[in-house]
This record gives C-alpha cells, sequence and structure tokens, in this order.
C-alpha cells in the first residue's frame, strides 16, 4: 500500500515537471504581441497544456506517516476488540516525515541560485523585501488582496479561499477563518479549519483593511455586472459570477505572477512563512508568530523557525551595519561582489512590510535615519 503510494508521488511529481515545462513551452518568445506563425505554434501548445493532468497534492513523507499511524491506531483498536489479533502495519518502515526546515532567500543564497540555479532547499522563504516586490507584481490582479492577506496574516490557502466576509469586521479590524475549502480530487467542499486553533480571531493591520475595502469595491462591481446571474456565496474571494473559487486557481496565478519578476522561488504555501519573517521583524516573539499563524502548539512553532529567525535577524544586522557613516570604505565592503538583482533587494512600493529602504551608500550624520539607532 505505501509503496503504491510512493510510486503514485512520483508519477504525481513527473507529471508536474512536464507540465511546467509546458507551460514554460506556451509562453511567446518576446513580450510582444507574437506574429502569426508563432501564434499558431503557441495554439497547438497550449492545446497539448490542456490535455495534461492539473498540478495535484502529492502524498509526501510526512503525510504517509499520518496515515500510518492512523492505521496503527485504528487497527490497535481492533485488536483491543478481539476483532484481529495482529497488526499488520506495526512493522512498516517509513522514511522520516520530519519536517524541512525553512531556509531565508539571503542575498548569498539568491546569488549562489542565479549562477547554479539550485535551491537551497525544499522550503524556501522570502524576506519581506522581497514579498513587497511580489506585491508590486501582483497589485494589478483581481486576485491581488488574497495574497497580501495570506502573506501578512497567515491564511492557507484553503482558509482564504473559504473566508466568508460575515467573518471580517473591517472596522475592528478582526478577522475568524471560519471555514476553509477543501480539494478532493479537483471536487471542492467546504469544511471546518485544519484544527481548533485555526479558528482563533486575528487582527488585521490598516493596510489589508484598505486592500480588502478595495477588494470589496471591485467585487460588488461584479456583483452589479452580472446581475441575477451572481451566486451570492458570501465568500470573500470569488469567480467574477461569485462561485466559489478554486483552490487551484489561486496557486496558478500565484505562479503566473511570480514568473514575471526576478525573484527567487517560492511555493504559495510557503507564503506562510514570510508571515514568520515580517511578525518576528516587527518585534514579535515566538509566541506572536504562534499566535498569528494559529499552531495548535508553541512547539511547532518552535522546531519550524528556531532556525530561520536568527537568520533574520543577522541579514537585518547586516543592514543596518551599512547604514553607519564612515570616512573610508570598510575592507569587507571594497570587496564585496556586485549588488544583486534590484528586485531581490530594492526597495518595494509596500515599504511598511519591509524594514525600511537600504543605503548602498553611507549616508551623511546629520542624515541617517534615526530609526536604525
Amino acid at each position: 500500500m505505501f509503496d503504491a503510494i510512493a510510486d503514485e508521488s512520483e508519477v504525481i511529481a513527473a507529471e508536474h515537471e512536464a507540465r511546467r515545462e509546458q507551460i514554460a513551452r506556451c509562453k511567446p518568445s518576446k513580450a510582444h504581441r507574437p506574429v502569426g506563425a508563432e501564434r499558431k505554434l503557441l495554439a497547438a501548445e497550449r492545446a497539448k497544456l490542456a490535455e495534461m493532468k492539473p498540478f495535484r497534492k502529492i502524498t509526501g513523507p510526512a503525510t504517509r506517516q499520518a496515515i500510518h499511524r492512523t492505521l496503527r491506531t485504528a487497527l490497535n483498536s481492533a485488536i483491543a476488540q478481539q476483532l484481529i489479533i495482529l497488526n499488520p502495519v506495526s512493522h512498516v518502515e517509513l522514511e522520516s516525515g520530519k519536517r524541512p526546515k525553512p531556509l531565508l532567500w539571503t542575498e548569498e543564497r539568491v546569488r549562489r541560485w542565479r549562477e547554479t540555479g539550485e535551491i537551497p532547499g525544499p522550503v524556501m522563504v522570502w524576506t519581506p523585501r522581497q514579498f513587497g516586490v511580489f506585491l508590486d507584481a501582483a497589485e494589478g490582479d483581481r486576485l491581488y488582496a488574497i495574497y497580501h492577506l495570506m502573506g501578512s496574516r497567515g491564511l492557507r490557502r484553503g482558509e482564504a479561499v473559504g473566508q466568508d466576509w460575515h467573518e471580517i469586521d473591517l472596522g475592528a479590524g478582526l478577522i475568524t477563518p471560519a471555514k476553509e475549502i477543501v480539494v478532493d480530487g479537483w471536487d471542492l467542499y467546504e469544511s471546518e479549519p485544519k484544527t481548533d486553533g485555526s479558528a482563533n480571531t486575528n487582527a488585521l493591520d490598516s493596510m489589508n483593511i484598505a486592500v480588502l475595502r478595495d477588494h470589496k469595491t471591485r467585487q460588488d462591481k461584479e456583483r452589479a455586472d452580472w446581475g441575477g446571474a451572481w451566486k451570492d456565496t458570501g465568500k470573500v474571494f470569488t469567480k467574477e459570477d461569485g462561485s466559489w473559487l478554486h483552490p487551484e486557481t489561486v496557486s496558478e496565478t500565484f505562479r503566473r505572477i511570480l514568473a514575471t519578476t526576478d525573484l527567487p522561488p517560492i511555493t504559495l504555501r510557503d507564503l506562510r512563512h514570510v508571515v514568520a519573517t515580517l511578525t518576528h521583524g516587527g518585534g514579535g516573539d515566538i509566541h506572536t508568530v504562534k499566535e498569528t499563524l494559529r499552531h495548535s502548539t508553541i512547539t511547532l512553532t518552535s522546531d519550524t523557525y528556531t532556525s530561520l529567525l536568527p537568520e533574520l535577524d543577522r541579514e537585518i544586522a547586516e543592514k543596518a551595519a551599512k547604514l553607519i557613516p564612515r570616512s573610508r570604505p570598510a575592507a569587507a565592503e571594497s570587496s564585496a561582489p556586485a549588488a544583486a538583482d534590484p528586485q531581490a533587494t530594492g526597495t518595494s512600493a509596500h515599504a511598511s512590510l519591509t524594514h525600511g529602504p537600504e543605503n548602498d551608500s553611507a549616508p551623511e550624520p546629520t542624515e541617517a535615519d534615526p530609526s536604525a539607532a
């Protein structure tokens, strides 16, 4: 059984890679409108893409361990009831389901990724500045608000598409993720959140309130445009006709927007880790991170972020050191490599999500940023 699950996961992973390659072939060679010959070629490639299976969830080692635990518990109960005499899964050996540690996309890791194309780990996290670059790229999309909310308040994908308007109080600045949309194959159904703590009420900052107000204005216009055909689901994030938004649409749009930037890659799921860097950078401790992400235990939060947050501190410390006025460049600075791509390190329009603009040259003493002290 577990061998079959592992084999199926390998097949899905291969199909995902093939789909990504096909998506790349569906893009025009240049930014301008393709000429007639290329349009025909792109149409054929897009027809091939339409016939391919959609992205699906892979049953990884951690999920297989969870399945194993559930089976073992159920069969042990059957033994206690004298329904069976042997637990057949007791001696099944599986690879470790230990959660991978998230790693920060530091300037050095971004530089090496650009040189080699190698991603340092399975779970990578943007810095607040990099997240701001992504938001700038996403701002014109109708799903912009969902990425802003997920990346700053930690909603999971299913919770975001399942969020009801009546569980948001924009006046008080509060949000309660009380429902989530779950994918079964490709079909959707609504369920309770992942854990009891997942339904906790969290505060909304002023930026999220403004973004959600703008989103509601856009949705009200769509409601008026559709008239009687509008489907009143009460959801914050919907299709243009008001019906449920498929979670995979959110992931697909995220990948499409990311492809328009020069940012290092992360997955949509990894936006929750960005919340940890924002919360910590804003002065929150590990308990604040736990409450924001609505983890069930502080142990889970600590195990996940004990390596990431000190790494973020070092990154901030390096940037702060560059703000110190000096009469001559330090030896380390004189031999430093050229600056990284501006999309990885440049100032974003969403500056309130970051730690302030970076100074590449030392400022005059009278112009030094007082907040850097």
